[in-house]
């Protein structure tokens, strides 16, 4: 789901809420994908953990008051994920949201029963750390180099790098592609369905 401007804008909204500084558009997108809580604390350079979670509170509740349904998939992803169940691929998911909000994306996009497992910021050690998909992989029994890390950010590339999993990078998300560069994807794609000229 193309989330980004709901995750800034709810990050500004806590920022103001609680008196700190307002971080810019740019500055907030660059921590999306990581776990809450140390994302907040990178992003606004916070040593205290107390800080980090009461900070974390505020934004899950400026979050929840905001319903999902007005947070559109990006173009092209239901026909992808559709074929790619269809012609056999295992899915899953690795994403720094919680439990609860990766459920409700799901269940709002009716994406539900594509995806055989997911890890989320609930279950396992924040991105860059391998752990969620360590995880999935030891869950499905699959290999590093049977599988493919498909992301946005340079904490999905960092992941997939550091088990030798392939990866490919995606363009329309947080990070840009000289940023996705610095990781060595096989590919990196501006349009979802040129996923499939990788697989």
């Amino acid at each position: 789901m193309d989330s980004i401007g709901k995750i800034v804008d709810c990050i500004q909204d806590s920022a103001k809420f609680l008196d700190l500084p307002v971080p810019s558009r740019h500055d907030a997108k660059q921590i999306i994908g990581m776990s809450l809580v140390p994302a907040l604390q990178t992003l606004f350079n916070l040593d205290s953990l107390q800080e980090a979670e009461r900070l974390a509170k505020r934004y899950k509740q400026y979050y929840a008051a905001h319903p999902l349904t007005n947070i559109p998939l990006f173009d092209g992803a239901k026909p992808l994920i559709c074929h790619l169940k269809d012609a056999g691929y295992r899915l899953a998911i690795a994403t720094g949201k919680g439990r609860t909000g990766l459920v409700n994306a799901m269940t709002t996009s009716e994406m539900t029963d594509y995806f055989e497992t997911y890890r989320c910021a609930d279950d396992a050690k924040s991105k860059p750390s391998p752990d969620m998909l360590e995880q999935i992989l030891q869950e499905l029994g699959v290999k590093p180099e049977q599988a493919l890390m498909v992301g946005d950010t340079s904490f999905d590339m960092q992941m997939g790098q550091s088990l030798g999993m392939d990866r490919v990078g995606v363009t329309f998300g947080v990070h840009d592609q000289s940023v996705l560069e610095q990781y060595q994807p096989i590919a990196i794609i501006d349009r979802l369905e040129q996923l499939l000229e990788h697989l």
